[in-house]
């Protein structure tokens, strides 16, 4: 059986490499608190594109969307679901909601992480919410031709209750024991809970729910202002790697955390530094929509797409991006290449002097 002893990880993973990630997040999280004094309004701004960008990524990542419009009319409250995956959709703006309002007096408990499983499914007809797996499960993974094969097997039914009871009396402990930093300790009761995998629908989702709600608690309100969510769905392949490559071995007590740790930390450095470039982008000068949205394409390396612009910039219309592309398209700061669906665009590094002059 799995034994969640977390004192024993206080010093294994404190490597250079680890060390550093956690070093240079502690400097941000003290530049953040300064900005939560001088920029609220800022940050304000940011939170509500943050939610949008959390509630939109978390579900994509799971199969689950909808079109950019409906997302912003149900994210408004004002609107009723009109299929199963707006209805979950929903369940998880409510869930999340809870954890931004109320996450200091929310417990790391088996009853609570049942509670947020039913508010995740409070407006599907799917008769599943707040209830632990019935029935056994496993992690399959498909490949391109559509073969399917086992990647993990979780814990079975009728351990689970014990299972999710377990971790959390051990991650309260080390808490109250004070026994590991919190950057080590969440990324590791996140991947015990993944390998449970308590729920026959929703894990994913609600251990990055769970993953919010433990870094608010510890303090790091990073979520807050910058969807950390959506840089997971940016780095999908990498998760799921860092996934499987922590969790051999798990049952036999033998899985190193590492490589999840690593990927866990690099999602928060990414989320602060991002909530820094922002910060600068919209304090500069109160830039005008056009402008930030010439700044954001003019910063990307690579390929990009118009909806890669349009997911970064929630609050500006679809058509003030188009003006944009088609603007800086005519100044030949930026290469269209292909067409139709497949159209994507890269930045004209030849004419530096044009870009340097737009930026």
């Amino acid at each position: 059986m799995k034994n969640f002893d977390y004192s024993k990880y206080k010093d294994i993973y404190l490597k250079k490499d680890i060390v550093t990630m956690i070093t240079k997040i502690h400097e941000y999280k003290g530049k953040t608190n300064v900005l939560l004094g001088i920029k609220k309004d800022t940050l304000n701004s940011l939170t509500e594109i943050a939610k949008i960008q959390s509630v939109d990524s978390s579900n994509r990542i799971e199969g689950i969307f909808t079109s950019k419009k409906r997302l912003k009319e149900l994210m408004s409250e004002k609107s009723k679901p009109q299929n199963r995956n707006e209805e979950e959709i929903l369940g998880y703006r409510e869930t999340l909601k809870i954890i931004h309002e109320s996450y200091e007096c929310v417990d790391v408990s088996l009853n609570y992480i049942l509670q947020m499983h039913q508010k995740l499914y409070s407006y599907s007809e799917k008769a599943i919410g707040g209830q632990f797996k019935s029935s056994d499960n496993s992690i399959v993974e498909v490949d391109y031709e559509g073969k399917e094969r086992i990647r993990f097997k979780p814990v079975s039914a009728f351990q689970t209750p014990d299972y999710v009871n377990n971790l959390c009396d051990e991650y309260n402990k080390a808490v109250k024991n004070d026994s590991i930093d919190s950057l080590i300790l969440i990324p590791i009761f996140i991947l015990d809970f993944l390998c449970i995998h308590p729920f026959l629908d929703g894990n994913g989702r609600i251990s990055r729910l769970l993953t919010l709600l433990l870094l608010y608690k510890h303090d790091y309100l990073i979520g807050k202002y910058i969807s950390t969510e959506k840089i997971i769905e940016e780095t999908k392949e990498s998760y799921y790697e860092s996934l499987e490559s922590s969790s051999y071995g798990w049952h036999e007590n033998e899985n190193d955390y590492e490589p999840f740790i690593k990927y866990f930390l690099g999602i928060i450095l990414k989320a602060y530094s991002e909530l820094n470039k922002r910060v600068n982008d919209v304090e500069k000068a109160r830039l005008t929509k056009k402008d930030r949205v010439t700044n954001i394409i003019c910063s990307k390396l690579g390929k990009f797409t118009k909806k890669d612009i349009l997911d970064e910039c929630y609050d500006i219309s679809k058509i003030t991006v188009e003006r944009t592309l088609n603007d800086l398209l005519k100044k030949e700061i930026i290469i269209k290449h292909s067409q139709g669906i497949k159209t994507f665009y890269t930045v004209n590094y030849n004419s530096q002097k044009q870009l340097n002059k737009e930026v």
